[in-house]
């Protein structure tokens, strides 16, 4: 057998002990804050049947489908004449039918469908799994990473958007950020917009086209915007919507007057106004959010299953491209045949978080460190002593191991050290003949005598 050189598919990692333990304390302190929301976990399969998935993204978001080939001979039942087309699209249906999921938004309105007799609206769930986008790789973006999803269905109270809010800034704040920016705005105002340029048949080109101004400047989206069907004209007029500056309140009063003659973009004005009162009233006894809020207009998130109030977070410590997203969607189970039934929901953008809170040396040390106390193994003799006091610590709920083979007490030392075990029980002849235990501290070198009952309750107060 030839031998193959190891390699990660691209935009993929592996994630050491440590890293793991990084990513689990984002995860804790994620779901701590999802459930005091009321909030409950649920899972779905890490692939869907493709017609699940297609046609909820947009045409760009339905290139970055991973779609996996059909089990076996795969062209056995694919026309003929589609096997000498030059063009791959025609031929996908006959030979996939099962993609990775893409996010985990729509898996959920399937779920929510397929589970309707079984939950109780308004359904509140969270959910954090590995989605997959075939993607450029580049600096926080890859092509499987985790998603942490908070979503309600089956509730039209602008009430949730509010909370969404407050999500935002408590789960953030307990992982160490201090500057991030929770941008607002709401497919309304884009669809008046639109109405403004005489456009409302080109709402989504004009979104996808001013949702890449962070990407490809003002004359990029200026020139898409060209060759996406508006003129010139509209062009001018659009450059100064999506220039607004100020405060948010002075912004709403700027669209206000800006979309006067626009129904459904007043109504979109006056529900970020709503979501914007929910949150001062629900913050009244503290600080106030202000300084983290912006109404941003080019804000549009790509995806066309928006139809109200979105979401994106940026941190401003570092460069980064967005940590989180997330918006009101109307009717996205209808496409899965139950109707009417809306729902609106935000994700935070775990590994993008992970380089953040990486760069800025925001893990506590306490998350680097899985075992409290390593017993040493200097032969069978007191390998066999020490047995029983390890299972007595684990059962007191201790984090505990021993050396599995007898070793100098140098390589053992060297072990502990390397794990981040803060102590050392060093277990010899003498010991067991006295039943006093030498406990070494590894971080101050100091090392002192204890009996059996000294020993555990001391490390019980370590755990």
């Amino acid at each position: 057998m030839a031998i193959v050189k190891p390699s990660l598919a691209k935009g993929t990692r592996d994630f050491s002990p440590v890293e793991m333990e990084k990513r689990d304390y984002i995860f804790s302190t994620l779901k701590t804050v999802f459930t005091k929301y009321g909030y409950r976990e649920i899972q779905t399969p890490s692939f869907e049947n493709l017609q699940t998935l297609t046609g909820k993204y947009g045409d760009e978001g339905d290139k970055l489908i991973f779609k996996i080939l059909n089990s076996g001979d795969y062209l056995a039942k694919a026309p003929s004449n589609l096997l000498t087309e030059r063009a791959s699209t025609p031929l996908t249906t006959h030979i996939t039918e099962k993609a990775l999921r893409y996010d985990l938004t729509v898996p959920f309105a399937r779920y929510v469908v397929m589970h309707q007799h079984e939950i109780t609206l308004p359904f509140k769930r969270f959910q954090i799994q590995p989605v997959w986008r075939a993607d450029r790789p580049q600096r926080g973006r890859y092509r499987e990473f985790y998603q942490c999803d908070v979503d309600v269905v089956g509730s039209e109270s602008l009430l949730n958007e509010a909370e969404f809010v407050l999500i935002y800034h408590e789960a953030l704040t307990h992982l160490g950020l201090t500057d991030f920016t929770i941008k607002l705005n709401n497919r309304k105002i884009l669809s008046g917009i639109a109405e403004l340029l005489g456009k409302p048949d080109l709402l989504v080109p004009m979104t996808v086209a001013i949702d890449k101004l962070d990407k490809i400047g003002m004359e990029g989206v200026d020139k898409e915007l060209l060759e996406r069907g508006f003129s010139e004209e509209d062009v001018k007029k659009l450059r100064p919507i999506m220039q607004l500056e100020g405060p948010v309140t002075l912004k709403i009063n700027q669209l206000k007057s800006t979309l006067a003659s626009s129904a459904i973009g007043m109504q979109g004005i006056e529900e970020i106004e709503i979501v914007l009162g929910y949150v001062e009233k629900m913050t009244a006894h503290g600080a106030s959010l202000s300084r983290f809020l912006d109404l941003d207009i080019t804000l549009a998130r790509g995806l066309n299953y928006y139809t109200g109030c979105i979401f994106e977070v940026k941190t401003n410590e570092v460069t980064m491209g967005s940590i989180g997203g997330g918006g009101r969607y109307d009717d996205l189970t209808g496409m899965f045949g139950l109707k009417g039934l809306t729902g609106v929901g935000i994700s935070f953008g775990a590994d993008r978080i992970y380089d953040v809170m990486e760069e800025l040396g925001l893990f506590p040390t306490s998350t680097m460190q899985s075992t409290n106390v390593l017993f040493s193994n200097f032969d069978k003799l007191a390998e066999l002593y020490a047995l029983p006091l390890l299972q007595k610590l684990r059962d007191a709920g201790v984090a505990a191991e021993i050396y599995p083979t007898s070793a100098k007490l140098k390589k053992q030392l060297a072990y502990a050290d390397a794990k981040k075990i803060p102590y050392v029980v060093l277990i010899g002849e003498e010991e067991i003949q006295s039943g006093a235990f030498s406990l070494k501290d590894m971080q101050s070198g100091e090392q002192r005598k204890l009996d059996e009952a000294e020993l555990f309750a001391f490390l019980a107060l370590q755990k």
